[in-house]
């Protein structure tokens, strides 16, 4: 018979969605330093044992595409944050992209894990909530001033993609900015 007082087991489930998030958390600093860490650096730096890692994360997959969709959570929901911090909407549209093309250019990094059928479902979930954030700053532009309206989000993402080929690297910021410039010239105008 289990001796556990009925609060050992919700101290334990709380433990491990702790553990959870160590974990996701040490992967995508590791992941953005070398997409190629093991993940034995990974439970290290998590505070965690190997064990607890797999437990979590079966394969290397698992914890790539658990990072991956943190991410991507927490880039749809940063919109209101981004505005919040800036006085311009256009500041905070630009940081946005500019985080969201770093995320995406980290990804690149980790090969085929991003290629499965399970990585392309997520981010085909992730298309509408990004596409409803990038409304809140497509909106909080055109409130500006500094967009027309009547752009449509999902095309601008389209548009922005370019962020993703920049180098990750100075140069490469400085070349993402002007042809972040060079897009909001069009953005004034009224879609065609």
């Amino acid at each position: 018979m289990n001796q556990e007082t009925p609060g050992t087991y919700g101290t334990q489930r709380k433990a491990a969605a702790r553990n959870r998030v160590a974990i996701i958390d040490a992967a995508h600093e590791l992941f953005a330093e070398n997409p190629l860490v093991t993940l034995s650096e990974v439970a290290k730096r998590a505070g965690v044992g190997p064990g607890t890692l797999y437990r979590h994360f079966p394969t290397r997959e698992d914890l790539i595409l658990a990072a991956y969709q943190h991410d991507i959570e927490r880039m749809t929901t940063d919109a209101d944050d981004v505005l919040e911090r800036h006085t311009s909407a256009k500041a905070a549209f630009v940081e946005w992209f500019e985080t969201l093309s770093s995320y995406i250019r980290l990804k690149h990094g980790l090969g085929d894990a991003l290629h499965s059928e399970a990585a392309q479902e997520m981010v085909r979930a992730a298309w509408g909530p990004a596409t409803e954030a990038v409304a809140k700053l497509v909106d909080a532009c055109v409130a500006e001033g500094t967009m027309a309206p009547g752009h449509d989000p999902a095309d601008i993402i389209m548009l922005m993609s370019f962020l993703w080929r920049v180098p990750n690297t100075e140069a490469g910021v400085a070349q993402g900015r002007r042809l972040i410039a060079i897009v909001f010239a069009g953005l004034e105008n009224a879609p065609l």
